[in-house]
């Protein structure tokens, strides 16, 4: 069986609630992580991510479902992968993001996605999707540590 783990973090110099703001405001998400983003920040809420591909002038968009909101902690949300249907268990993958404070200006974010083994794919498709996002997440969260990387001098 392919090894369906996704997970991935990165240490941000930045204390939690700032880090917390950068990953669950539609605004701050914009700058590491989706093009475009709806989100309503509640357990339930519902909300999209729309990545655009430049070279090919496409967009893909996820729809997704809060799952937690425990600021500033854990946030964790099911983005779908099924046109016209509510994400949840068995239909998509739940993304979760957990934060500690290493100190009062240093964070570690975890991002895990669990659930595709329950999804109805082949299993060629489920380590093709594995594969795209954990190199995904490397970059995003390679974009999100920029973010609050300290310019030299």
């Amino acid at each position: 069986m392919t090894d369906l783990t996704i997970e991935r973090e990165i240490l941000i110099e930045a204390p939690a609630d700032i880090v917390w703001r950068t990953i669950t405001e539609p605004d701050q998400i914009a700058h590491w992580f989706a093009d475009r983003v709806q989100l309503d920040l509640r357990p339930g809420g519902d909300g999209s991510l729309v990545f655009e591909d430049k070279a090919s002038a496409q967009a893909v968009t996820a729809a997704l479902v809060v799952e937690t909101v425990d600021p500033p902690r854990r946030f964790s949300f099911w983005w779908g992968q099924s046109e016209g249907e509510a994400p949840g268990p068995g239909n998509s993958v739940l993304v979760e993001f957990t934060l500690s404070a290493e100190s009062n200006e240093r964070t570690r974010l975890r991002v895990v996605e669990t659930g595709l083994d329950a999804i109805s794919w082949p299993d060629e498709d489920k380590a093709r999707y594995a594969d795209d996002h954990r190199n995904g997440w490397a970059t995003h969260l390679g974009r999100l540590g920029e973010l609050f990387a300290t310019p030299a001098g």
